[in-house]
């Protein structure tokens, strides 16, 4: 009897199977059969069984269709063209706007730079590239910008960033200057001295004030200068919404050289690390792009050269400028490809460790510092720092450092096949994700990577520092250990024997006296 039930168990088990097409099982279909028959009882029952299993599996189809118009699900791809819908309308300023052939298009022809990225297996994919181009177009008509470029596209972990390097049109970009944490930190401890130095705010019992003040800040480079040279707008989606990145400072670099964070994706998200940051995810990005774009924009050799005019007036001076050199005849692309490295250069200017291109001196004093020369010699003046030195603009990348015992850069042929077609491609070991082409007098610059250095080993966090001492450690001040009993039975002992025998000395002087 138990092998009757486990075979009836197993047959129905088989015709309990669910259809992957209909969704149904042959077992509630066929009760659902039978009962339609026992129901309306027709004759020829055996004939009809196949139209009855037909209109019963018709009743639980249910079409999403109308009389007039059939209800479809969007999909991905309508979303998708939806969303950019208006990268692809041309707009009545569009419409009016004459371009003028000696001003020049302000953005660069991405599609065909990034034709010959795709030659060397590097850049994004076409259609991406489209839209990136057009939202670049968008970009130049509600901003005043005078050039604008693809800069790259750095990864996250909820989203990415498109990133567009621009420069404003002169007198445009002026933007105001924003309070930095320590400048507020600074400010309200000089509204507290004032306060106090008034009487307001004043306690009974004035707490006394350390010494110690913190280091001077150092400030940031004006805009259109060192740093802050160029300008940085992104979005997470090429639909033409573009976010402009706020201006760097010294310590946001400084800060961003010690820790290794992954972007998120949203600007406004909180850098948690130490030591730490002092911003959100839009000033790590931005300092990583001044990091990426110092030490990877590259350029061939000769395509820039100095003005002269800029020359004669001080050798010494820093040079932050250069100009197109109208006798550069162009490199082949074997040349360009070749290992020496001595054929290309940077054409960005060196970040310094203290975080601007251009050393600030953090001891220098203010003409109206000191009120007279009296109290100029009463206060200490501090040792001058010596200052920072980096290379300078135009330096070949042949003197680059070497990375974990590897070359800086790594050079070669789009082709080996074809070379008498084929164009240089140099990639940074350094920043991985950092590119360049060139050939003849052609040569872009991109960065598709995550946004991180290269780093041989696991990363391990900075240390947090020692816990200062509260006091000096000294005898009259270090707690003494409490004695046992027997010590301190010893020394009363002791105590008493002692005080004994000066009795004892003091009574033969007694007697004397008294004779």
């Amino acid at each position: 009897m138990a092998e009757v039930d486990a075979q009836f168990q197993a047959a129905k088990s088989v015709l309990l199977q669910t259809s992957t097409d209909s969704k149904l099982n042959l077992y509630d279909h066929l009760t659902e059969c039978i009962s339609r028959v026992l129901d309306e009882r027709p004759n020829n029952a055996a004939d009809l069984l196949e139209d009855i299993s037909r209109t019963i599996k018709k009743e639980k189809l249910q079409l999403k269709t109308d009389t007039l118009v059939d209800e479809q699900e969007p999909t991905a791809e309508v979303d998708l063209a939806v969303k950019q819908k208006s990268l692809y309308e041309k707009s009545a300023a569009d419409e009016d706007t004459e371009v003028d052939e000696e001003v020049g298009v302000p953005f660069p022809n991405l599609q065909e730079s990034a034709h010959y990225f795709e030659m060397g297996g590097i850049g994004i994919s076409k259609e991406e590239c489209s839209r990136v181009l057009l939202s670049l177009k968008k970009l130049t008509v509600t901003e005043p910008l005078s050039t604008v470029r693809f800069w790259g596209k750095v990864f996250g972990l909820e989203a990415n960033y498109y990133i567009a390097e621009a420069e404003y049109q002169e007198g445009e970009g002026e933007e105001e200057e924003e309070d930095t944490p320590q400048q507020e930190q600074s400010q309200e401890d000089d509204q507290q001295d004032d306060a106090d130095e008034d009487g307001e705010g004043k306690q009974e019992d004035v707490l006394p004030k350390p010494d110690w003040k913190p280091p001077p800040t150092i400030p940031k480079e004006a805009n259109k200068t060192g740093t802050n040279k160029k300008t940085y707008f992104v979005c997470n989606e090429p639909d033409g919404n573009w976010t402009k990145l706020p201006s760097i400072t010294p310590v946001q670099i400084t800060h961003a050289r010690e820790i290794r964070k992954l972007c998120t994706g949203r600007l406004d998200a909180p850098v948690t690390s130490f030591p730490p940051f002092p911003g959100e995810e839009c000033h790590y990005l931005r300092a990583q792009i001044a990091r990426i774009s110092a030490t990877t924009q590259i350029s061939p050799t000769n395509y820039y050269m100095f003005d002269e005019e800029d020359e004669a007036d001080d050798d010494e001076a820093v040079r932050d400028s250069y100009i197109v050199n109208p006798d550069f005849d162009g490199l082949r692309a074997a040349e360009l490809a070749d290992d020496s490295l001595t054929n290309w250069c940077h054409h960005v200017q060196y970040i310094l460790p203290q975080g601007r291109c251009t050393w600030f001196n953090p001891v220098q004093k203010a003409e109206d510092e000191f009120e007279d020369e009296e109290d100029e010699e009463e206060k200490e003046q501090p040792e001058e720092p010596e200052p920072e030195i980096g290379p300078q603009l135009l330096t070949s990348i042949s003197e680059d450092d070497k990375v974990d015992h590897m070359p800086a850069w790594s050079c070669r042929l789009s082709s080996g096949l074809v070379p008498q077609y084929a164009i240089a491609i140099v990639s940074s070991n350094l920043w991985p994700g950092a590119h360049t082409f060139g050939f003849n007098k052609t040569f872009e610059n991109v960065y598709i990577g995550w946004g991180l250095k290269y780093q041989s080993g696991s990363f391990n966090p900075q240390l947090p520092p020692t816990v200062q001492e509260e006091f000096p450690a000294g005898a009259d001040i270090t707690e003494a250990v409490d004695p046992t009993v027997e010590q301190e039975q010893a020394l009363w002992a002791a105590q008493k024997e002692a005080q004994e025998q000066q009795e004892e000395e003091e009574e033969p002087d007694e007697e004397d006296d008294d004779d």
